[in-house]
């Protein structure tokens, strides 16, 4: 077998593999031999047909079987041969003009690149916060609004009232489609309805009719109303305030707390927040160091590892849809190429860095990270078990582990502040709660 390597463009490579066509041509012969021996045709007794027949009409088929096995058999051995490390599938191209007593092939692919670690500096700011009495009641106090009730008011209606209305919308002086509704409830401030609607009717009691000119966005979802003047005459028929539950016993039972009461569930809200807090100031630290790797290493990553990790981000983008959006609606795959590339960029870099510097994956922190899994369910050793019993789930987590060793390498290479920071700042994206 030889062999020969030309680079393309970038980490593309064209394998040239050439090979003794005796090699292809006897495996060939063989093959129809054992199909003239089984074949029936018209004319023909069973096994008698004549191999010149057989040939004609087969042997391009064979020929192709055989020289893909061959391919498949040859690929991985001439690979190896030439030290190389392919990423992703290889395009095959027969070649068609062959040397006498030859036949072979041109593999195109990707190798891995080579990767130089690039000394890291700047600087990496700790957030510095903590758990407070004020954090713990705007959180209780989340809570209370999630199960406030309703009760009728006789008054002008202000934020965070619940109005139930009669509306009829116009544009020209005419009712557009989907324009007219009745008895519906609406939140004042919860900013669900276009510009201008909800203010409007700030201040509106029972029983008063008014009329709201106002405009649709530009970027409305529907394109025959976007950006149009439209009139709108809204009757209220019920203003309702909110009447927030006490934080008692009968409270904490909403909450599964049969034992303990309303103390327990503030002890239960104050811990499960300091680990909320304690998780985001982790992920702020990691976050950060994985951009100085990214911005440190500025390497060429094969296409069709990119392309593999945008295959993965769709489908799981996809998975969150479902139930969101239209059915079969497609996202497109651009969207995800940036933060494609930078996982397939940091992936490489960690790997390498793991490998330098001999990192070993450290079984007692992947023990404390199931464990803390396992606090979430109400039979954390079960689970505990089920990890260590399921090498898939247990490498996912060894892989975080990893990755958070790689954090603690990276802190040790730059300089390290620590900034002042609270709970709201930490987690103001966060729209889990505690329970």
């Amino acid at each position: 077998m030889q062999v020969s390597v030309e680079s393309g463009e970038g980490l593309e490579r064209r394998m040239t593999v050439e090979l003794p066509s005796e090699r292809i041509d006897s495996e060939v012969d063989k093959r129809l031999k054992d199909i003239s021996r089984k074949i029936k045709m018209d004319g023909f007794r069973p096994g008698k047909v004549p191999f010149n027949i057989v040939r004609k009409q087969y042997a391009g088929q064979v020929y192709q079987e055989v020289f893909g096995e061959l391919v498949e058999s040859t690929y991985g051995e001439a690979v190896q041969q030439e030290s190389l490390l392919p990423a992703g599938t290889p395009r095959i191209e027969p070649i068609t003009e062959q040397k006498k007593g030859t036949m072979g092939y041109v593999a195109v692919f990707e190798v891995m690149p080579e990767i130089e670690l690039k000394p890291l500096t700047g600087t990496i700011k700790k957030p510095i916060a903590e758990v407070t009495d004020e954090d713990q009641e705007q959180m209780i106090d989340t809570l209370r609004k999630q199960r406030q009730t309703w009760g009728t008011v006789d008054r002008a209606a202000q934020n965070d009232d619940q109005l139930t209305i009669n509306f009829k919308g116009t544009i020209d002086g005419e009712l557009f489609e989907g324009g007219e509704a009745k008895d519906i409830p609406l939140l004042l401030g919860s900013n669900s309805m276009i510009e201008g609607f909800e203010e409007g009717l700030v201040g509106a009691a029972k029983g008063e009719t008014r009329t709201l000119a106002l405009k649709f966005p530009e970027d409305y979802s529907s394109e025959n109303l976007a950006g149009k003047d439209v009139s709108f005459e809204v009757e209220v028929t019920e203003v309702s305030e909110g009447v927030l539950p006490e934080v008692d016993d009968e409270f904490a039972k909403l909450f599964g707390m049969a034992e303990g009461g309303a103390e327990k569930l503030r002890e239960d809200i104050r811990s499960n927040m300091e680990r909320e807090l304690a998780q985001r100031i982790k992920t702020n630290i990691k976050n950060q160091a994985m951009d100085l790797l990214f911005d440190s290493n500025a390497i060429d990553v094969p296409a069709a590892l990119v392309e593999q990790e945008i295959d993965s981000l769709l489908k799981q983008a996809t998975a969150r849809m479902q139930g969101m959006a239209p059915e079969g609606i497609k996202l497109p795959r651009e969207i995800f190429q940036e933060q494609a590339k930078r996982r397939v960029v940091l992936g490489l870099v960690i790997a390498q860095i793991v490998e330098d510097n001999e990192i070993k994956v450290d079984a007692d922190r992947v023990r404390t990270a199931v464990e803390g899994i396992a606090t979430g369910y109400e039979k954390p050793e079960e689970v505990i078990e089920h990890y260590y019993n399921n090498h898939q789930e247990l490498a996912g987590v060894e892989n975080v582990v990893l990755e958070d060793q790689v954090v603690d390498w990276v802190l040790q290479q730059v300089s390290v502040e620590d900034e002042a920071s609270n709970f709201s700042d930490l987690t103001k994206d966060d729209q889990s709660q505690p329970f």
